[in-house]
């Protein structure tokens, strides 16, 4: 029956995801694209100008545009085409997000039309941030959106790479349309809306790669949300006639997971031996679904073939719900956690949180299989665990700046499923064991098994206590209590942990049970008077003085307002970022160069 296994395995996802009340928004767009903008340059701005408010590089800059001498040499009037990464975000809309430090006497509109030349407007700008429109801060850190557009297979497959070009009074349909060797019709067919002679808004242009070459939409795989969803309406009465026949055919095979739901909507994970069971492949379920179009399914065969039949020898870790092997999953490398299948709550946990949140400091699922065991594949990442760089042997212990770095990453993933979800996660088992390293020294959160769903505002309920010991706050610990809080709390223990390379609990005595929290440890020193020298006494030894001792203190410091007691007290992550977005610029990672504020020339500091 393995055919019929085929076919019913989608509906049977379908069905469970469509009943499962976390599964609630859908979006409109589906998946994000590199794409580009066109910046209009004025008197005074230069390349490195440029990448430091569009978040690029200037040797990606100047390979898209070809006819620029240097980064120091660019003709004012001229229009420079810079790539940037387009994001769907969960309200369904495709942005670009920047980030700029407010400047003395900066303004939403100066921003939006001198320093982004108007690839972005003042309202979008205020929209995105919650100061005044007449008194923004200095030194604020603002996101920027810019719209982008990732093509319309309904217009044209042929297009998949985009330019979002801010129109000026002397543009028309007829010259844009010469200088993107493109025909009115098709720009037109894109931007159905747009009044191309208004010299104000913007228009989306077919692009070019640097091959010179328009690069398709990537082929679609599977049907659209709304598609299936109609089709499920249609088909399942049929589909559950279908699986009774099925699970009565298969209740002599082998051993597979099974996925139930109990009489309170709670995911029950069951180990059937000669009994019935479900596979499952995942299908949006229209209004009330989530897609996992971005993750695959993989059968049991290509997984044990891809990591040796499981061998040791492929074994790359272990934590509380199953092992993680490497793996090269048709061209791609992988890591796939094999669960067991009681643990098929995390196992639902994280494919709920992984196929609806996509940010570049969390980790990347790519697919899923439901047989024999439960199995999540997610991207490789090549360098570890945070906890195994800090604590294992044979690292090279990591630079203060890139430390910094790493929390900064972490923070920012944190801070997009707490701030720009709806509703809300809340990670509930933030450790350095769970923060990974890619090869750049860059970091994606991971391990979303424990993530629990939340509508905003409704963060008091008490929970089952999951987790690890040390990360825990004590309004979690005691009474079971969960809020965003909980993460920033094991986010102020894996600062701590960055400083000092301990553990979250560490012992007093080798050979005895007695063991102190690195909280308490930090905290004893950071209420003394002369607290800035004493704490040099807790920095990562093999660091030796090769760190700035006020950047270490500011980490501390921030480090304890995370870890306060009172949950009301501590800082939220997007304040967390901002801190440690100023620490950054002081420690090396950002340019330090300088470039021109306004068209008039007067200098400021780069960030």
């Amino acid at each position: 029956m393995p055919s019929l296994q085929k076919l019913l395995s989608p509906f049977w996802l379908l069905l469970l995801l469509w009943s499962s009340s976390s599964f609630m928004v859908e979006s409109k767009c589906k998946k994000g694209c590199p794409a580009l903008a066109s910046y209009y340059v004025w008197t005074g701005a230069n390349i490195t100008f440029i990448a430091q408010v569009l978040g690029a590089s200037t040797d990606d800059i100047l390979s898209y545009n070809p006819s620029v001498p240097d980064k120091d040499r660019v003709r004012s009037g001229s229009r420079i085409n810079v790539l940037f990464s387009c994001s769907c975000l969960n309200d369904g809309q495709l942005l670009g997000q920047f980030e700029y430090k407010v400047q003395k006497g900066d303004t939403y509109a100066k921003i939006a039309q001198e320093y982004y030349s108007n690839l972005t407007t003042a309202n979008l700008i205020q929209n995105f941030n919650s100061f005044p429109t007449n008194n923004v801060p200095e030194n604020s850190i603002l996101k920027v959106p810019v719209n982008c557009c990732c093509g319309n297979s309904d217009v044209d497959k042929n297009y998949g790479f985009f330019l979002t070009y801010p129109l000026r009074p002397e543009d028309s349909l007829s010259s844009i349309a010469q200088f993107s060797n493109s025909t009115p019709s098709l720009l037109q067919r894109y931007n159905p809306n747009a009044k191309f002679s208004a010299g104000t808004g913007i228009v989306f242009i077919p692009a070019k790669d640097k091959t010179g070459q328009y690069p398709p939409l990537p082929s679609s795989s599977g049907l659209s949300g709304a598609v299936i969803a109609v089709i499920s309406v249609a088909v399942v009465a049929v589909v559950i006639m279908l699986a009774v026949l099925f699970l009565h055919m298969r209740r002599k095979k082998k051993k597979k997971a099974s996925l139930f739901l109990d009489n309170s909507g709670e995911w029950l994970g069951q180990s059937v031996q000669g009994s019935s069971r479900k596979t499952a492949s995942s299908l949006d379920a229209g209004n009330r679904g989530v897609t996992v179009d971005k993750s695959v399914e993989f059968s049991y065969e290509e997984l044990a073939l891809a990591t040796d039949n499981f061998s040791m020898a492929n074994k790359i870790g272990s934590g509380g719900f199953g092992d993680v092997y490497y793996a090269e999953l048709r061209g791609e490398k992988a890591a796939v956690k094999k669960m067991d299948m009681q643990a098929s709550k995390e196992f639902l946990a994280e494919l709920q949180v992984l196929t609806r949140v996509h940010h570049l400091n969390l980790v990347r699922l790519i697919g899923y299989c439901v047989e024999e065991c439960l199995f999540l594949v997610y991207e490789f990442i090549e360098n570890g665990n945070l906890s195994q760089h800090l604590r294992g042997t044979g690292k090279e212990p990591l630079p203060w700046s890139t430390r910094v770095q790493i929390a900064l990453d972490s923070a920012r993933g944190l801070e997009y499923i707490h701030e720009h979800t709806v509703p809300v996660y809340i990670h509930r088992d933030i450790k350095s064991a769970n923060i990974l390293i890619d090869k750049s020294c860059h970091a994606k959160v991971a391990d979303f098994g424990l993530t629990k769903l939340t509508e905003v505002g409704n963060y008091s309920a008490p929970t089952r206590l999951v987790g690890t010991f040390g990360y825990m706050p004590p309004e979690y610990a005691q009474y079971g209590e969960v809020s965003p809080k909980v993460d920033v709390y094991a986010f102020g223990v894996v600062l701590y942990e960055l400083i000092s390379a301990k553990a979250a609990v560490v012992k007093q005595n080798a050979s005895g049970p007695d063991s102190k929290g690195l909280v308490g440890m930090f905290e004893a020193v950071l209420k003394q008077q002369n607290d800035q020298n004493e704490i040099r006494k807790l920095v990562d030894p093999r660091l030796g003085d090769d760190y700035p001792l006020d950047s270490v203190f500011k980490v501390a410091q921030l480090a304890y307002k995370c870890t306060q007691e009172d949950p009301h007290l501590r800082p939220s992550m997007r304040s967390v970022v901002v801190n440690l977005m100023t620490l950054s610029s002081t420690t090396g990672e950002w340019d330090t160069g300088t470039f021109y504020e306004s068209r008039q020339g007067s200098l400021v500091s780069a960030r």
